[in-house]
């Protein structure tokens, strides 16, 4: 909301990643500060479900027992949602809804590369564990659904079953998905929203989160490392 009352959004900046202080190796610190701290909602998650007597990995399929699978079905969501999120930007760019997006505005040096992965794991992680697989996992068992899938043994994963509770799903997890993004302006808010949906249909079909984690860092690298190459092309930063 600040950024409408600010001036059009078409003509406005996003800067991702930026820099957290001027000198390289305090940033370096500060970066990777920053990232870690960012990855302790997620080891909450998964010791609350631990504590209460189920292996979160399993429950939440975020473990590499189908890596084949699990890569390949990510690939595909990659490369089906980047090109989707490409063609959103684009025509939120030429609406005057979406702000210019910049990947990354870190200053240049010869760890940028990796904190921008590392930063892209985080994401990933943060975003389908919590608001995907956890969220599912709470708002089904609020509704007391238990559905054990056989090869997890004892072993509880909470699926909905009813098409309220799908629906509920959806809703929650596409609207949070979404809210958190609208900063970047109406057209990324509207495209994380559809991402949602996809991405938590595609969970209760396979039942494991780690397509959508794979799928998801592939999307923020290309986004945060591959900048430069989308900005020279006209992408990003325009």
């Amino acid at each position: 909301m600040e950024k409408l009352t600010q001036a059009p959004l078409d003509e406005q900046t996003t800067a991702l990643n930026p820099s957290l202080a001027p000198d390289p190796v305090f940033d370096l610190i500060r970066q990777l500060l920053s990232i870690g701290f960012g990855l302790v909602p997620v080891v909450l998650v998964l010791h609350l479900v631990w504590i209460y007597g189920r292996n979160p990995l399993r429950s939440f399929g975020l473990d590499f027992r189908r890596p084949v699978s699990d890569l390949g079905l990510g690939l595909i969501l990659f490369v089906t949602m980047g090109a989707g999120t490409l063609l959103v930007y684009a025509v939120g760019r030429s609406l005057g809804l979406t702000t210019a997006i910049i990947g990354s505005s870190m200053n240049d040096h010869w760890w940028t590369p990796i904190v921008l992965t590392l930063a892209a794991v985080r994401h990933s992680l943060v975003e389908e564990v919590m608001i995907l697989a956890w969220l599912v996992d709470r708002v089904s068992l609020l509704r007391r659904t238990p559905f054990p899938p056989a090869d997890l043994g004892t072993n509880t994963t909470w699926l909905p079953t009813t098409t309220t509770d799908v629906v509920a799903v959806l809703l929650v997890s596409s609207l949070i998905r979404a809210s958190y993004h609208l900063y970047q302006g109406i057209g990324p808010g509207i495209g994380n929203a559809i991402m949602g949906v996809v991405f938590v249909l595609v969970y209760l079909k396979y039942r494991r989160v780690m397509p959508m984690v794979w799928a998801h860092l592939f999307l923020d690298v290309a986004g945060f490392v591959g900048f430069p190459v989308l900005e020279s092309l006209g992408w990003f930063g325009h």
